[in-house]
């Protein structure tokens, strides 16, 4: 039996990550933000973090809600720090996504609307395959990166934990992005990129 979901966040990713677990019909108990008195959609506020003293781990799942705009730090923070307090994250994968059969999402991976990820493809911890973003085969992401809306990722990529992907970015087949790298909005990979690496402009 599927556990009920708190949400964490309930800023604008916290409002897809909720819609996307509806179409999937899947229960939210509510969202964990202490800046907001009204959750998304009529979903009940529960307060901060101390809200989950009242669900143990075990009772409930949690759905990361915090986007990766550029910095996907905060988002691992939240990934990490309710994760050491035993709760588990749940996977999501919009109804309207494609996902074979085998390709690998680790726990808290997250694909949206119109994502698509191909075989031999593996998701890692707490990462988000944006809107209409496209893994292609065997591609390996880390742990706690950012796939944005219509990004491309051409066969055999590898990118490291941590990094962001802009939007409507390409990556050429093969290439190697560090951990901690980002890569502008609209730009084209066709090199690999270091730890660290910021590529702000096609190239």
């Amino acid at each position: 039996m599927s556990l009920p979901i708190i949400v964490i966040g309930a800023g604008g990713h916290a409002r897809v990550v909720i819609d996307a677990l509806r179409a999937a019909k899947r229960r939210i108990v509510g969202v964990v933000d202490p800046k907001v008195k009204d959750g998304p959609f009529g979903i009940p506020a529960l307060g901060g973090d101390e809200a989950l003293d009242r669900h143990a781990p075990g009772e409930v799942e949690l759905a990361n809600g915090i986007g990766g705009t550029g910095a996907t730090g905060p988002r691992d923070e939240v990934f990490r720090r309710f994760g050491a307090r035993g709760y588990r994250f749940v996977t999501i994968v919009h109804p309207s996504a494609v996902v074979s059969e085998f390709a690998e999402l680790g726990e808290g991976a997250q694909v949206m609307a119109g994502g698509v990820v191909q075989p031999g493809a593996a998701i890692g911890a707490n990462t988000i395959v944006n809107t209409r973003a496209s893994v292609d085969h065997d591609c390996k992401i880390g742990r706690s990166v950012h796939i944005a809306p219509g990004v491309t990722l051409s066969g055999t990529v590898t990118v490291g934990d941590g990094s962001h992907i802009g939007t409507g970015a390409c990556v050429i087949h093969g290439i190697n992005i560090g951990r901690g790298c980002l890569v502008a909005a609209g730009a084209v990979v066709y090199r690999d990129l270091a730890d660290g690496q910021r590529l702000v402009k096609a190239g």
